[in-house]
Parts: structure tokens; C-alpha cells; sequence
């Protein structure tokens, strides 16, 4: 259930806002002695507010401007007849001018007051006017449906609008609220290099030429991972860190090429000291910003129960519907289709709504996945109407064996697929059709820790490729699988998630350089590769080494879900689009050929 930032009185970002405003209170610049969200604070008193001109209605004898600040907007008030110059100089603003304004605060007649904004009952008297900057005619106009790259292009007037200025006032604070909280449980905040060499972590590296030696390059971090490591081996026993990152991968609404972690490390810890020092951290700022309490702990499942019982590693358990096994139900039916797929060695899999729909409807969600991509065939419902199953599959089953797995009752509608990956196509299935039939959650925010994620997984070549990193600690009780059953090794390793979606992995890492050099090579790196890669964390673990382990929070995701944005391009300033442009700046872009030359780089074709 998203947040309206637009809804202040009706939802959490009220505690934010009223945390704002006692904020700027404290703090006036020099053009101003107020911001708008202000004003109603101010009755009877004489202010200045600076800002630019949101919009004019000229009544005739009487102009109103709506000036428009960082906070929000207030109402001015011009009267021809009580001053005619202001009057005069006040017809001729356009939209978007700059303008410092002073005059008295006033209640506004009780027929004129707004009570759909925070200052819709005052009103400023108007007594001077200073037009500060001209602003030409817009390049779209402010509630017209543009493009994402039109936007961007002129990302300074996105700026301004109401929304990305909460977002970011927010990000700011939330950012803050972090800040203190780590420091003051003894945390050190330790700025890593932007300029690294590279290590591959999964994705691209973003390499940097070196110009002072010819034929090298830095790379800019994908994380502060190994670096933060060495930090534990130097004593830095509580760091953190606010922390860039840049990964050449391709895009989604979820990523960017450059974007924020909430780093942390700690040193003589277990895998409970990290998960409940996240776990406190994040009750302190949403108690502070949202006054939201949240109940600790957070609950945690195994990553085992959450694929078998979810299909996910991420389940969005505010919509409490496990998946429910009928592959056994099927594999005698003589229902051909899904008896088929279990013979091929595929699952059935269902999970029950609580929802009645129409025949026409079924249809209709039916094609609507397919066009979505969510099932390639479509689905198959059951459901309980006066003591019997409905459906097209109810004359091949047990009423009895499905009552008794599924629990099913009137009212609800079992929906079930089949295939090699029916556990995963179900929860697609599941978040697709809560979205349509407008279920809505059982909590605004649900935090569920997923733990004991394997070290190992296949990638698409079939090889074996870290889980996560490389240099997570596995269980001590199943380093010895790692030669013979590498799948089933369980790791230290933990992620959080936040509705549905990942917000921060983290593990215990690894300490023993022999051990470290064991997993390397099962994912491909002779012992030399490793060295000449790695050699540096491998070395420093030969001097004493502690036990050590922590997490990298996504702060960009986490606010993107909190503010109800679909995309984290909506809580950052200056955001890449999906092809990684930046409009505003024309980023990238050709460089001139001496610069080319001086680092000793031709370009092919």
C-alpha cells in the first residue's frame, strides 16, 4: 500500500512533514524570513517568502500568484486599488519567474479557504514585489503527459515539482536519520576508493583509463566489498559508509548504473548481532520519520521454505497465500495436459485468492497474462460454490484431497499452473493477479529476512557461480560438501526483504585465505587468477584476520517503496535513462581525439 506523498494529513509522511517544518523553522536564509508551509503558523505577521510563480488568476482589480517554494505553496494577494504599481507589476509575471514577495499574513474568508493543501487558509497582503529571475515560456506544460527523456532533458523544472521535492527532502532526511543512528552505536563512517582496480563482481565494471601509466586502467566499485573487508583486518571493527556504486549492466526500473548503498561491516559478530542491528536501525527511522513502530524481530525463513513455499527467494508476504503442491493430485488425474508436464518431470503448483470471479473474467485474466508474458497457456481455477468444486479440472480431481491441502472455502478461487518451474511461475502468476483484482495488502510494510542461502548456484552455462559473492562464509558443517555436493553448501548469507522486492544481501565472510582460495577456484579461478585478482584481500588475511560479516542496504529501492514510486530513477536527483543517457548533460558522449591520444586509445571502425 503505497504512501501518498500528495496526502499528507492521511498517511505516515505526516510525522515527515511535520519533521520538515520545524527544520526549516530553525534555519531562514537571507531573501526569506519563511517558506510557505509556514504561513499558517504566521497570522498577523509581516513575511518574506522567495520562490518561484506557480500560477496567476487575474479577477480583475484583484491578481492572485501562487508562489511556490520548496515546501509547498501559498496564496499572494494583489489589489489594484490599494496599490496600482504592484498591481501593475504583478499582471506582467508568467509562470515559473522567480520572485521575492513581502506582505502580511491573513486568514482567508472562510468561502476562499482551500482545505486541500497545508496553507489553504492564509493568504499574503501583498506590500512589495521584486522579480528576481525571467523564466522563457516552458518546453511542455506542467501537467502534460511527456516522455521519461523530455523530462530528464529538463530534469531542473522536475526538480521542482511538488513530488521529486519530497522525494528528495525525504531521502535526505532518511539518509540522515541512518547517519545517526549508526553512530551512535559506535559505527564509523570510512570513505572508500571511487578509483579501484578491477574485480569483477557479476556485472561490467565501469574501467577508467590511467594516463600516468599508459596501457592500465582503475575501475570505479561495483561495491566497497573487498575494501571494507581490509577495514575489518586494519581494526576498523564498525564501519559504514553512504556509499556510490557503478555497474555497467543493463537497465531496469529497478537499477541504474550509478546508485547508493548503505554499507556496513562489522567485526566479532554472528550472523544475529547484523540481522538485529538492521533490524533496529530500521525500527529507529521509521519511527522517526514515519511513526511507524515496528515489531521486532523481523521474521526469517530459510531460502529452502521460501522457494518451496513462495517460488521466490523474495516473497511479498503481506498477501499471505503459500503455494500449494498438487503434482501428486495430478500424476494419476486424467486430466492429460497437467498429468503430461508432471510425467516430464514438472510440478503443479496452485495458491488460492480471496476472490470470486466470473467465468468471462477467468477468461479474461487468462489472455491478459498470456499478452503479459506471465504464462505462455494461461491458468487453471477451482473453486467452492454450494458444497461442490467448480472448474474445468473439478470432474478429475479428489473434492477431498483438494479440501484438504488447499483449505478451500467458499469464496476463494484456487489458481493453478504447471511446468519445470511452476513454484516460480506461480508467484509471477500471484503478484500479477493481486495487482489486477486490486487485493489489497494486509500491511503497509512487511520485512522478512531470507537466510541460509546456498554459496553456490548454475549459471546459464551450466558452470557453477557464486550465490551471491564469492567470499561468503559456508556452514562449517558443509565445507566438506564443497568437492562433492557444491549445490547443497549453505552460507552465512542473508538477505532483506521489504515487500516483495530485495533491499540488502549481506553474509558472515570469509577469513581463512586456504578456504577463500578453495571457492575461488570452484568458480573458475585457478589459484594464480585468484592471487592476481584477489591478491591483496588473500595477503591481508594471512595477518590476522577477524571474524567479520555485514550488509549493503539498497537506498535507492528502499525509498522508491516507501514513497510508492515504481522506479528508483524517482527518489534520485539526476538518473540515467533505461539506455543509460543522461539528457540533461548529454552523458555520454565522444570525446575530443587529443584526450584519446594522451591516454593512448584508439577506437575501432
Amino acid at each position: 500500500m503505497a504512501l501518498d506523498i500528495n496526502n499528507l494529513e492521511g498517511n505516515h509522511l505526516k510525522v515527515f512533514a511535520t519533521i520538515e517544518k520545524e527544520y526549516l523553522s530553525r534555519y531562514p536564509s537571507g531573501l526569506r524570513t519563511a517558506y510557505a508551509i509556514q504561513t499558517p503558523d504566521l497570522i498577523g505577521k509581516e513575511v518574506s517568502l522567495s520562490g518561484w510563480v506557480s500560477r496567476l488568476r487575474d479577477l480583475g482589480g484583484v491578481i492572485f500568484v501562487i508562489l511556490r517554494d520548496r515546501t509547498g505553496e501559498v496564496q499572494l494577494t494583489i489589489d489594484e486599488k490599494r496599490n496600482p504599481d504592484l498591481f501593475k507589476l504583478a499582471s506582467k509575471l508568467s509562470e515559473e519567474d522567480v520572485i521575492l514577495a513581502r506582505g502580511k499574513v491573513a486568514r482567508r474568508p472562510e468561502e476562499n479557504v482551500n482545505p486541500k493543501i497545508p496553507t489553504g487558509n492564509v493568504e499574503i497582503l501583498l506590500e512589495d514585489l521584486r522579480v528576481l529571475a525571467r523564466s522563457e515560456p516552458l518546453p511542455y506544460q506542467k501537467h502534460q503527459d511527456v516522455s521519461e527523456f523530455l523530462r530528464l532533458k529538463y530534469s531542473y523544472l522536475e526538480l521542482r515539482t511538488p513530488r521529486m521535492v519530497r522525494n528528495l527532502t525525504f531521502r535526505s532526511l532518511f539518509t540522515n536519520s541512518v547517519r545517526k543512528f549508526l553512530i551512535s552505536k559506535g559505527f564509523l563512517e570510512v570513505e572508500t576508493p571511487m578509483l579501484i582496480r578491477s574485480t569483477p563482481e557479476g556485472a561490467r565494471d565501469f574501467l577508467v583509463p590511467s594516463r600516468l601509466n599508459p596501457g592500465k586502467f582503475y575501475a570505479l566499485p561495483q561495491s566497497p566489498q573487498l575494501l571494507k573487508q581490509i577495514l575489518m583486518i586494519g581494526g576498523i571493527d564498525k564501519y559504514f559508509q553512504i556509499a556510490r556504486c557503478l555497474r555497467d549492466e543493463d537497465l531496469r526500473a529497478d537499477r541504474q548504473p550509478e546508485f547508493t548503498q548503505i554499507d556496513i561491516e562489522m567485526s566479532f559478530v554472528r550472523e544475529n548481532d547484523i540481522l538485529s542491528l538492521v533490524e533496529e536501525m530500521f525500527q529507529t527511522v521509521f519511527g522517526e520519520l514515519l511513526g511507524i513502530q515496528l515489531k521486532l524481530p523481523f521474521p526469517r525463513i530459510t531460502y529452502h521454505q521460501a522457494i518451496t513455499q513462495w517460488g521466490t527467494d523474495k516473497p511479498d508476504i503481506r498477501y499471505p497465500y503459500k503455494l500449494i503442491d498438487l503434482t501428486d493430485i495430478f500424476r494419476e488425474s486424467e486430466f492429460k495436459v497437467l498429468r503430461s508436464i508432471v510425467e516430464r518431470g514438472g510440478e503443479v503448483i496452485a495458491f488460492k485468492l480471496p476472490v470470486k470471479l466470473s467465468r468471462k473474467r477467468v477468461d479474461d485474466l487468462i489472455q491478459e497474462s498470456i499478452k503479459s508474458g506471465i504464462t505462455s497457456h494461461g491458468f487453471l481455477t477451482l473453486e467452492l460454490s454450494d458444497g461442490k468444486l467448480k472448474g474445468k479440472v473439478a470432474k478429475f480431481v479428489s473434492k477431498e484431497r483438494i479440501l484438504d491441502l488447499a483449505s478451500l472455502s467458499e469464496g476463494e478461487t484456487l489458481f493453478i499452473v504447471g511446468g519445470e518451474r511452476a513454484r516460480e511461475l506461480a508467484d509471477s502468476l500471484k503478484r500479477f493477479l493481486v495487482k489486477k483484482l486490486d487485493i489489497q495488502p494486509e500491511s503497509d510494510f512487511y520485512f522478512l529476512w531470507v537466510v541460509e542461502f546456498p554459496i553456490f548456484k548454475l549459471g546459464e552455462d551450466g558452470r557453477l557461480e557464486p550465490h551471491h559473492h564469492p567470499f561468503s562464509m559456508p556452514y562449517e558443517e558443509d565445507v566438506e560438501l564443497i568437492d562433492s555436493d557444491p549445490l547443497n553448501v549453505r552460507g552465512y548469507v542473508y538477505d532483506l526483504v521489504l515487500n516483495g522486492h530485495e533491499i540488502g544481501s549481506g553474509s558472515l565472510r570469509i577469513t581463512d585465505p586456504e578456504l577463500q582460495l578453495k571457492i575461488l577456484e570452484k568458480i573458475g579461478y585457478p589459484r594464480e587468477v585468484s592471487y592476481k585478482r584477489f591478491g591483496f584481500l588473500l595477503n591481508a588475511m594471512k595477518y590476522g584476520a577477524p571474524p567479520h560479516g555485514g550488509i549493503a542496504l539498497g537506498l535507492d529501492r528502499i525509498l522508491a517503496i516507501i514513497l510508492g514510486e515504481s522506479s528508483i530513477r524517482e527518489v534520485i536527483a539526476f538518473p540515467k535513462t533505461q539506455g543509460g543517457i543522461c539528457p540533461l548533460t548529454d552523458a555520454p558522449s565522444e570525446v575530443e581525439t587529443w584526450q584519446l591520444d594522451e591516454l593512448g586509445i584508439a577506437l575501432k571502425g
